[in-house]
């Protein structure tokens, strides 16, 4: 009993001192390009904007021109599967998650032109112009 009292006084002691780490989400993998360089595709017209949020976050807002396709969506893999490959994507999320899981699944999927924007909040520091239907 005593070594109990014992262990957990120490884990609380740590805890309140901030000498153990709690687990944290692991953070989301680094977009394919940069903020501007995506813009500058958009603009460009160079590629098939795709919107991975689920539709609610699409209908709060979303980049203009933007096709949305749920990544959480069980039949995302075949909505995938009916994408022309010879298109180049680029996909974004709310922190760049989910568009990078979405980027694997697509290039396993043989959709080989797929580019990981990233965050939404990201993209609109380059003045994207913002659709909310």
């Amino acid at each position: 009993m005593k070594l109990l009292r014992a262990g957990l006084l120490w884990v609380l002691v740590a805890l309140l001192t901030g000498k153990v780490a709690l687990a944290q989400a692991p953070a989301p993998p680094p977009p394919d390009v940069t903020p501007a360089k995506a813009a500058k595709l958009i603009r460009k017209r160079q590629v098939v904007v795709l919107d991975v949020r689920t539709p609610e976050e699409y209908a709060a807002g979303h980049l203009a021109g933007a096709r949305n396709i749920n990544f959480k969506a069980a039949d995302f893999a075949q909505q995938v599967a009916q994408l022309d490959t010879t298109q180049t994507y680029l996909l974004y999320c709310a922190s760049g998650n989910r568009s990078s899981k979405a980027a694997a699944l697509m290039r396993q999927q043989g959709v080989r032109k797929v580019v990981n924007a990233g965050a939404l909040k990201d993209l609109q520091t380059t003045k994207p112009r913002i659709r909310a239907d």
